[in-house]
């Protein structure tokens, strides 16, 4: 018996599953040569400014995925404008991209009151797919400064964590 090609002995379950593997190695492949430019991302923050991942060559670039009513993202926030203040202009950006927000209002007034100082954009879960599918929040993507993706993490995060992956590095 054949199946797509494959001679599969009577085994047709082998048969996917040989097929299946085939094309996994196929897509990791084609992810591992294209890895570096299928993150491009543009965002425009509250400010009206546009964050391009291209802009940024040169900094390590942190997107986080939060929300308002996120408990673990309201734990990180500190940490993050932290991280934010003391690597801005040297080598490191970080970008807060709010989900699942009633109003811009509510997102301007909640980070006013936070004082989050790095930049904030009003985002949905379609904008979110440029990086990558957010599942969990808070997400973080960190892109190493020729722009590849080097790690994700769902949830939350600490300066000292960023700081010492990126110190490995």
């Amino acid at each position: 018996m054949a199946t797509n090609g494959f001679e599969c002995a009577g085994r047709p379950a082998f048969c996917i599953a040989r097929k299946s593997q085939r094309l996994l190695l196929a897509a990791a492949l084609l992810l591992a040569a294209f890895g570096a430019s299928a993150h491009e991302f543009a965002f425009k923050d509250t400010h009206g400014q546009e964050h391009r991942l291209s802009n940024y060559r040169g900094k390590w670039v942190l997107v986080n995925f939060w929300a308002t009513w996120c408990a673990p993202c309201l734990d990180e926030i500190p940490d993050l404008v932290s991280l934010h203040k003391a690597h801005q202009d040297k080598d490191l950006v970080v970008i807060g991209i709010a989900l699942e927000y009633v109003s811009p209002k509510v997102v301007m007034e909640f980070a006013e009151k936070l004082a989050i100082s790095y930049p904030i954009v009003l985002g949905n879960h379609k904008m979110a797919t440029q990086i990558g599918e957010v599942e969990a929040l808070p997400s973080t993507y960190l892109f190493d400064p020729t722009g590849k993706l080097v790690a994700h993490q769902e949830g939350a995060i600490t300066r000292e964590s960023v700081e010492e992956y990126i110190h490995k590095k």
